[in-house]
């Protein structure tokens, strides 16, 4: 028999569109009562056995039921079929059985679960009946199912029909809107498409078309109704039937004469010509709070509006040939009705020419500010090309898919001031990631090679040696799969927010982008101010149960040091030494034998000038070798490897090394054989330590032999002798070839050949130590050690794309500025990182990350160099713990630069990092948890800051800062920074404030990051612009909110109302951030709930962090 899932309340809302509710319960209970159901389940039981055609969607399956008391009924695999608003669920999953159970889907949402690999949904009732789980075969079928199932109410039947006929009115709009607009036949559509359209004529960086809008003497719909007022702007373009919406102004309340704040720009790779048409269509908004005004500048964005609450009032079309090429300005036009017949005010475009002078012409427009009448004057003055076009190839090397929004602002002095805002993505988010890559998986397999090529040590680190080897060539095979990974990429060119925790973008920053304003004011110089936005730089995939970079490493440190491994330990900075001596050694080792082989060539040719730089070079090169050896390291190490061969015993040493030693002889004699650590190293009596001094001697007593001999050769040929500044006395006459007759190649070839015979058992011997060096501290703690080593490099990674990216930027926009360029190669740059981040939940661990990863920014340096080919994408050299970036730069760019970049001095950068949670977790760390880490990173980071002014102040002439540092003197500024560090007052805004004023006046990078650089950082970012528009280019007091409405109004009225993302639109779930969050709203109930709240807060937190 069927068994119909139907409550009371279902069957009410099912036919409460056809009757009314107290007829529908009178019927209800006649028809139980008198048992006439048979008929109604013959029918349903017919409906059910329909063919598939007459139902919307049917498969397989999952049914299980959540009871109340949490129990779950046993999962049953069942064929269902869904017609309208009703899902049969049959027996079994046999497609022609009979239906067992039927589910009106009325009054329940359907819950779609975002985790990719979860195929469930949830349909939950508001009647209180039990959850229906679904559960699909696939992900796609899952998908496929929620949306079938969230449309097939009567709810989303009424959503439909209301899209339909917004649509249609619309349609009818557009139509109404050409008058003259006539159907074109194919072949003539055609051949207007192949004909040549005329381009705008404007410079290649900058938008090819800006204009400004103002509306007159609107009409309202009903006479004392205040206007709420937009402009949707739409495109037409020559030979296309078709339009695309492409923006819209803010909403300006209250007046039927508003001005809009809000410009339109097209960027420089818009398809827009004379012939181009654009459609200004006036709204009235009943109510802003209900309205979204959708807008996007893309030109695929077709959909139907799905905004409420608005009223068509008018609109008007014009050709933009029209509009560039009219003489008088503003263009005015009439808004005229659908019909095209009644006229409802007019509308004033004004064309916007930042960089052209306006002969004088001043448009007065008078608008309301709060009840007062002012005359805004709208002029311009000629400002500086900020941008050439010998630049444009550096940026658009970086820079891409651009999207610009124009506004103009009144000044105090009440003129118009035009700002332009534009926002880019980097194409260096995934270029740095893999060069940084594959120089880890260059630099693992040297280091394998080299642990290989130890030789044959005892069994016991033998055996060590074959662990270690073994994780690191699975931790390169992860490197390499993910550097593939990479390579196969083909999306956008930035990440997302919801694809931070992919593990095959882990390398990969997170909305990588640069936010840039450029002011254009009447009375004061044009103006550009940059900001870098990106993600924390932070290991999302690896997660942060175990908190971040800086407890992880803390944590690792301590346990090293109490180790029961059989290994010998290394403090960080010997281990960092060693690999600083096998990076030494890779790179001087070729470089001698380069230089010795001119120099053979210089004496084979018999050319004295060539022979004298070949030996210098030779000489500089080789102490610099000598040099680098001399470290009491390589000794101790030379001795403990010595000691790891097969067959060595350890005797007990004669003179202890220090005080740990003298408290492990005791332990020595009774174990002999036992490793010790490195603060014990005993000495072997067999082993000769002067060994290594005479090998290390021989390097030098050769390159003194080869000059004494090039000098003989060149005092023969009247030549004047060289000197060198070794420190080692040359040899005497008498072991130096006294015949000088023959070639000189003949004289010079066997001296070159011992020097490298003796380089190359420096390098063999120095290279086995470090390796034993670097095999102890993989050794004590495999694998924590590697996967620290994977995390720090991803939160690198990340980090230095954006560095990258910003360095190029700055040092595009300040290529002509003098100054800049002496302090960039005379101090280096101030790099300043604003943290948005909270103290709570993972958050800390994201904090602790970027802590780490932008002070591993200290140890990188540039490069510039001049390009030799149209390829200008940065290329990253060095090793872990010490990267040079080479900036390459076109030819008339590079003429620009001075001598001492040219000549390729390394450029230093100082990253700093401020942190200020501003969320509502940090309100709850504040008040119940830990602020600690946020206040050790502001103080850390403010000595460097101070370090940094005092070398800039030391160096630097006074002149070189920009002209509006005198308003505040940057020593009272930073002084003021550190009284606000040391207040430690709660969710302290003006740390940020301060640390960007100082670094703005230092000619300073600025970054603005939070977990994703999304809604924090775009408030942070809009409110720091109109910041700067009111204290440096006095915007008009009056106007500092509307300016800052204007500025978010994308971000929290535009297209973005639909997602959560500001550059994907990526949808997440509505979701609190940390499952430990709760509505504090409902605990203020009761104090009791509070109570209860704050001990079960304490709870888990404790148990999380123990």
């Amino acid at each position: 028999m069927l068994q119909l899932a139907l409550s009371a309340e279902k069957i009410l809302l099912t036919f409460n569109q056809f009757v009314s509710i107290p007829l529908i319960i009178h019927f209800l209970f006649i028809f139980f009562t008198i048992s006439q159901m048979q008929y109604n389940v013959k029918e349903l039981i017919s409906l059910a056995r329909r063919p598939s055609s007459c139902f919307d969607k049917e498969g397989k399956l999952t049914i299980c039921r959540m009871l109340r008391d949490g129990k779950c009924i046993e999962p049953r695999e069942r064929w269902c079929r869904l017609k309208g608003n009703l899902l049969f669920l049959m027996k079994n999953k046999n497609k022609c059985c009979e239906a067992a159970e039927l589910v009106i889907l009325e009054r329940c949402c359907v819950v779609e679960f975002r985790n990719k690999a979860d195929v469930s949904v949830v349909l939950k009732f508001q009647s209180g009946e039990p959850d229906l789980y679904l559960e699909a075969a696939s992900r796609s079928d899952c998908e496929s199912w929620a949306v079938a199932l969230g449309e097939a109410s009567s709810e989303g039947l009424r959503n439909k029909i209301e899209q339909l006929q917004r649509l249609i009115m619309e349609i009818k709009e557009e139509r109404a809107a050409d008058e003259v607009h006539q159907f074109i036949p194919s072949a003539q559509a055609d051949n207007l498409a192949e004909s040549k359209l005329t381009n705008l004529q404007r410079t290649v960086s900058e938008p090819k078309l800006e204009f400004s809008l103002a509306c007159k003497d609107l009409v309202a719909p009903t006479r004392d109704r205040k206007l709420n007022t937009f402009v949707q702007i739409t495109v037409v373009q020559p030979g296309e039937q078709s339009s695309t919406r492409y923006t819209s102004t803010e909403i300006v309340e209250g007046t039927r004469d508003p001005l809009f704040l809000t410009g339109v720009t097209f960027p420089p790779d818009y398809p827009i010509y004379e012939e181009t048409k654009i459609k200004l269509t006036v709204y009235d908004v009943k109510d802003k709070s209900q309205d979204t005004v959708r807008t996007s500048i893309l030109a695929e964005q077709k959909e139907p509006r799905t905004d409420t609450g608005r009223s068509f009032l008018g609109c008007t079309t014009f050709k933009v040939g029209d509009l560039v090429k009219s003489k008088e300005q503003p263009l005015t036009l009439s808004l005229r009705s659908t019909d095209g017949g009644k006229t409802f005010g007019t509308i004033d475009v004004s064309l916007v020419k930042m960089g052209e002078t306006e002969n004088g012409e001043a448009d007065h427009i008078t608008t309301d500010v709060q009840g007062q009448k002012c005359a805004l004057v709208y002029e311009c003055t000629s400002p500086e090309n900020t941008s050439s076009k010998d630049n444009l190839p550096l940026l658009n090397a970086v820079l891409k898919n651009p999207i610009c929004k124009l506004y103009r602002f009144p000044t105090s002095d009440n003129k118009w001031m035009c700002v332009r805002e534009q926002m880019s993505e980097s194409t260096l988010s995934f270029h740095i990631p893999k060069e940084l890559i594959s120089l880890h998986i260059k630099e693992d397999m040297r280091r394998n090679q080299d642990l290989n090529e130890l030789g044959e040590l005892a069994p016991h680190w033998d055996n060590m040696r074959k662990s270690v080897i073994s994780h690191c060539d699975q931790m390169l095979t992860l490197y390499q799969n993910m550097l593939a990974e990479l390579g196969k990429y083909t999306g956008s060119s930035f990440k997302s927010s919801c694809s931070k925790g992919e593990k095959t973008l882990e390398f990969v920053p997170i909305n990588l982008h640069l936010q840039r304003m450029y002011v254009h004011s009447p009375r004061l110089k044009d103006a550009l101010y940059d900001v870098i936005t990106v993600g924390a730089p932070a290991a999302h995939f690896q997660g942060f149960k175990n908190g971040g970079l800086q407890k992880l490493l803390n944590k690792f440190e301590a346990e090293r040091r109490n180790t029961g491994y059989q290994c010998i330990y290394y403090s960080p900075e010997n281990t960092a030494k060693a690999k600083e001596v096998l990076s030494s050694i890779n790179h001087l080792q070729p470089l001698i034998s380069s230089h010795a082989d001119l120099l053979l060539n210089s004496a084979r040719q018999h050319l004295p000038d060539s022979l004298k730089n070949s030996l210098k070079m030779l000489s500089e090169t080789t102490e610099l070798f000598v040099h680098a050896f001399k470290d009491q390291l390589i000794r101790s190490a030379l001795l403990a490897l010595y000691t790891a061969r097969p067959g060595c015993v350890l005797k007990k040493p004669t003179v202890p090394r220090n005080s740990a030693e003298e408290s492990g002889d005791q332990s020595n004699q009774e174990h002999p054989s036992q490793i010790k650590r490195q603060d014990s190293i005993p000495h072997h009596s067999e082993y000769d330590e002067e060994e290594w001094d005479r090998v290390w001697a021989n390097v030098g007593k050769s390159l003194n032999c080869i000059i004494a001999m090039v000098d003989r050769l060149l005092e023969k040929d009247n030549m004047p002798s060289i000197t060198t500044e070794n420190g080692n006395d040359p040899l005497p006459a008498e072991h130096v070839t006294s015949h000088l007759s023959g070639d000189w190649y003949e004289q010079l070839y066997p001296l070159t050949v011992t020097l490298k015979d003796c380089i190359g058992e420096v390098v063999t011997r120095a290279k086995q130590s470090m390796s034993f060096v670097l095999l102890q501290e993989l050794a004590c703690s495999l694998p924590q050690c590697l996967i620290l080593t994977l995390r720090r490099d991803i939160v690198f990674s990340q980090a230095l794309a954006g560095l990258v990216c910003g360095f190029i930027i700055k040092l595009h926009s300040s290529l002509r500025d003098q100054g800049f360029l002496q302090q960039l190669h005379t101090v280096g740059l101030i790099v300043q990182y604003e943290g948005l981040l909270s103290t709570y939940s993972e958050e800390i661990g994201m904090l602790e990350d970027m802590a780490v990863g932008i002070s591993d920014l200290q140890k990188v340096m540039f490069k510039i160099t001049e390009a030799k080919s149209d390829d200008l994408l940065p290329i990253i050299t060095g090793r872990r713990g010490h990267y040079v970036i080479e900036i390459k730069l076109p030819g008339k760019m590079f003429e620009l630069l001075p001598q001492e970049i040219k000549e390729g001095k390394l450029l230093h950068v100082y990253p700093v990092l401020f942190n200020v949670g501003i969320n509502e977790q940090q309100t709850l760390a504040e008040r119940f948890g830990d602020t600690s880490l946020q206040e050790t990173v502001n103080q850390e980071n403010l000595e460097l800051l101070k370090e940094y002014y005092k070398l800039f102040t030391e160096k630097m002439p006074p002149d070189c800062l920009p002209h509006f540092q005198e308003q505040n003197d940057l020593k009272g500024l930073l002084e003021n920074l550190h009284q606000n560090i040391q207040a430690k007052k709660r969710k302290n805004v003006e740390i940020m404030w301060l640390a960007a004023t100082i670094c703005r006046k230092l000619n300073g990078i600025r970054f603005t990051c939070c977990k994703s650089a999304k809604d924090r950082t775009s408030m942070s970012v809009t409110l720091e612009q109109c910041s700067i528009l009111r204290d440096e280019h006095q915007l008009h007091k009056d106007f500092f909110i509307r300016a800052l409405d204007c500025m978010r109004s994308r971000q929290t009225q535009g297209a973005l109302n639909e997602s959560d993302d500001p550059e994907t639109g990526c949808l997440t779930d509505n979701k609190p951030t940390s499952r430990h969050f709760y509505p504090v709203a409902l605990l203020l109930v009761s104090s009791h709930l509070l109570v209860v709240w704050l001990i079960l807060s304490l709870a888990l937190l404790l148990a999380k962090y123990q």
